[in-house]
């Protein structure tokens, strides 16, 4: 039976605890739903880029969003393209599959992998089944292989047993659980290719199951293919180490408390907006100054000359306005002659 080593640290302590409070605000938020629908959407996309970009496909991330949009791209690899479009219908098939509230089974990390690569490099990476020959894993940085997985002859038990771990029940954080599973998932490589991606979909399907899927507004391929570097590391220390996860699961936990402080702070400009132009809206403030509003939440100062530029109108104009606006205690006024610049002041 599969059974993981590694040591619960301070580190990870803290990292859970931030990610645990993060959780608490998104589902306690009023957020609207129309801002959630875009977030996900953006998040959604960021994640096919990324988790396909680490494994070598050439597209921006501006080709990426064009070619999800449905838009034609020219000058693109076809494989690129697929493998993006099929990383999008993989993490579609994972929102589905929290509908049945099953375990995870071999089936379903077969149907993961047979969505990623269905149509790639002319169908020869057998979609949805275990490899029948020795593979090797290699830096796609720089090519150089950085690991011998099982052989094949060892890959069915070792599935097997991975799975049977999975459905356990455990005494850890699902967030851990995630973790180990992402890397004892690639160390067995069970297929020809492919392997990242399935094992980035099934990590975060395994949030999903277990109540963290934080509104799906989070994209942990993006933190790994930031650094590549640091991602290809901490995967290899773990073999490095006697297979101790240690290591890995700081520098994953510690991922997607990044992500999670991030999302959090997108949430709270959101509810610090929507709070500032409610109040706009008591105080007849016209649209030329809320949106000059909208602008400082996002922004640490506007002088007199920028609120011409944004909102079109004379000099006189934007004096009258944001003499009104530091009036009713909007904003304030900061530095003077020239320099002087107003920031936004009043947020409940």
């Amino acid at each position: 039976m599969y059974r993981p080593k590694f040591i619960i640290t301070n580190k990870i302590n803290n990292y859970l605890l931030e990610i645990e409070r993060a959780r608490g605000f998104l589902d306690a938020a009023q957020l609207k739903g129309d801002w959630i629908n875009e977030m996900q959407s953006a998040a959604l996309i960021l994640e096919a880029h990324h988790s396909t970009h680490i494994e070598g496909t050439e597209l921006t991330l501006s080709e990426a969003q064009n070619i999800l949009a449905g838009k034609t791209v020219e000058g693109v690899r076809p494989d690129d393209r697929q493998e993006l479009l099929n990383y999008k219908d993989a993490m579609d098939f994972v929102s589905e599959y929290l509908d049945r509230k099953s375990g995870i089974t071999e089936e379903i990390i077969k149907d993961i992998h047979r969505i990623l690569v269905t149509d790639v490099r002319d169908g020869s990476l057998e979609p949805g089944s275990y490899r029948k020959v020795q593979n090797y894993v290699a830096n796609s940085l720089t090519g150089e292989i950085i690991y011998k997985p099982p052989s094949p002859d060892e890959v069915r038990e070792l599935m097997k047993e991975f799975v049977e771990w999975l459905n356990e029940k455990k005494d850890i954080s699902a967030i851990l659980m995630a973790g180990v599973a992402q890397h004892r998932f690639v160390d067995i490589h069970p297929f020809l290719d492919g392997n990242g991606r399935t094992a980035r979909v099934l990590c975060t399907l395994i949030l999903y199951q277990n109540g963290y899927d934080f509104k799906r507004l989070f994209s942990l391929s993006e933190f790994y293919d930031k650094n590549r570097r640091e991602y290809y590391n901490a995967i290899q220390k773990v073999r490095e180490s006697g297979l101790d996860m240690t290591g890995w699961l700081e520098y994953f936990v510690g991922g997607l408390k990044n992500q999670m402080l991030e999302v959090r702070i997108k949430g709270e400009e959101v509810i610090k907006k929507e709070i500032i132009l409610e109040n706009a809206v008591k105080a007849g403030l016209n649209d030329r100054q809320k949106k000059a509003l909208v602008y400082l939440t996002g922004n640490p100062g506007i002088t007199r000359a920028e609120y011409v530029k944004l909102n079109d109108v004379s000099i006189r104009t934007s004096n009258y306005d944001l003499e009104v606006m530091e009036k009713l205690g909007f904003i304030e006024r900061t530095g003077v002659g020239r320099a002087i610049k107003y920031r936004i002041l009043q947020v409940g």
